[in-house]
């Protein structure tokens, strides 16, 4: 067995499950150039909600974050996490945005794109993984793992064939809820090696405290690289930490071959960063927690908190285990969707409504009548006639790729960024987030131009325009 390789989500992840994403690039490129020489396999830095986090709450540039990143890391590769047709928004995009989406992350220093679906319907896949290759990037297709009747090991196994088919360069088993257990993992490891010739990747989270135990039984089986987050950033709703499984593996056959002495210095370089985190209370302690509700309920740790604040507002904290009962039941009736972005957030509140409306379904959302449309593509298990009646009426669900139905939107974006845009990206920030990018693109605009008569700001960079 080769060495186990490291992916460290401290960048991505790791902060995104435990303080909503809220770290700046300025409080991560100091230690850049150490985490370069550890010898991690990769950094996980971009993509999932920083891209969001960055124009919404941290007044950022997501693709100059990327481009500093680049600048500092020359060694190690850098990982982004992409939604497949849905890019890192929350609608389907036409496949020119998709494509362009990724030449441009390759083009900014992208290594390696991993691939996920919500509901592991392989057609939303399709574009990114072609656009990929075509980049010459490399494709790290991912199963979203979830545990329900409608799966099984077997059924995952046969799903990452079909990736490696269509082209992936490696499977990643993203294990978003914590939900993977230490002797399914294994067994799960096994079924995709037997089946695939490339490697395999362990995407877990500590929320239900299985986490370390579960990549341990993986390693076993053969999984070869696992995602974990330096210690002040681990634990709790994010990954185990780098350096215990580090030192689980040192001098064994799968020995990772860091140095726990290199890891150190990246760790007392985050622990002052936790700690300002603790202080202004973005670090809640209750994400801290070991929560094994979640693998009665299915329920991500951001799919919870969005529960508890959709039951604040409403006045109805009190129903809270009433909602997470009812999550299972409005998830069996739509198909078994795995609960991650966005069918996670579709489900949850769903069961909000059925449970504070008093009736199931009295009242459904629009995004609810679109998955059960097949507007997000094909469920796990088909829905039921009867169900699917219920909540469309006379109107009739789709079976083709919900993307066949989007024109090209590239040359329209265009036209509509070109007050704003100053570098070639700012169509794709556009396209994603409108208003939250124009919002962003008005205060950069501000910024450029507030020094004496319009002098632009010494430090700003305005790039390939």
């Amino acid at each position: 067995m080769a060495k186990v390789k490291i992916c460290e989500t401290v960048l991505r992840d790791a902060h995104q499950s435990l303080v909503a994403t809220r770290m700046t690039t300025e409080q991560m490129l100091p230690i850049l150039e150490q985490m370069d020489k550890v010898g991690y396999y990769s950094l996980e830095a971009w993509g999932g909600a920083t891209f969001d986090s960055c124009l919404r709450f941290l007044d950022e540039d997501p693709w100059d974050r990327l481009r500093k990143i680049r600048d500092k890391v020359k060694n190690t590769k850098l990982q982004m996490l992409f939604r497949g047709q849905n890019i890192l928004g929350y609608r389907h995009y036409a496949d020119d945005v998709v494509e362009y989406f990724v030449q441009k992350s390759i083009a900014n220093g992208i290594d390696i794109i991993r691939i996920f679906d919500a509901l592991n319907d392989p057609r939303n896949l399709k574009t990114a993984i072609n656009a990929t290759i075509k980049e010459g990037g490399h494709v790290q297709a991912a199963i979203s793992y979830t545990t329900s009747p409608a799966h099984s090991n077997a059924g995952f196994a046969e799903y990452a064939k079909q990736l490696e088919e269509m082209g992936a360069n490696s499977i990643c088993i993203k294990d978003m809820a914590g939900l993977l257990r230490p002797y399914d993992a294994y067994e799960l490891v096994k079924m995709i090696k037997e089946k695939v010739s490339i490697p395999v990747e362990l995407h877990t989270h500590y929320t239900s405290g299985l986490a370390s135990m579960t990549v341990m039984k993986a390693i076993e089986a053969g999984c070869d690289i696992v995602d974990t987050a330096i210690s002040p950033m681990a634990m709790g709703t994010s990954q185990p930490p780098t350096e215990s499984i580090v030192a689980a593996l040192a001098g064994t056959e799968y020995d990772t071959g860091l140095d726990l002495s290199e890891l150190d210095k990246v760790c007392k370089y985050f622990t002052p960063v936790r700690e300002g985190f603790i202080k202004d209370g973005r670090l809640d302690p209750k994400v801290l927690k070991v929560n094994v509700n979640a693998l009665l309920y299915q329920v991500p740790g951001g799919m919870l908190s969005n529960l508890i604040s959709q039951l604040k507002q409403a006045g109805k904290s009190d129903k809270l285990d009433e909602v997470l009962a009812e999550v299972p039941n409005v998830r069996a009736d739509a198909g078994y969707p795995p609960l991650v972005t966005p069918s996670s957030q579709i489900v949850g509140t769903q069961a909000v409504f059925n449970v504070i409306g008093g009736e199931r379904y009295k009242m459904v959302t629009k995004e609810f009548k679109a998955l059960v449309r097949g507007e997000y593509g094909k469920t796990p298990v088909p829905i039921s006639e009867e169900f699917t009646k219920k909540i469309l009426g006379d109107e009739k669900p789709i079976t083709y790729r919900p993307a066949d139905d989007l024109s090209p939107e590239l040359d329209t974006l265009r036209e509509k960024v070109k007050p704003w845009a100053i570098q070639e990206e700012d169509v794709l920030s556009y396209a994603l987030f409108e208003q939250v990018a124009v919002n962003f693109f008005e205060k950069r605009k501000a910024k450029l131009y507030a020094l004496d008569d319009g002098v632009c700001d010494k430090d700003a960079k305005v790039h390939n325009v």
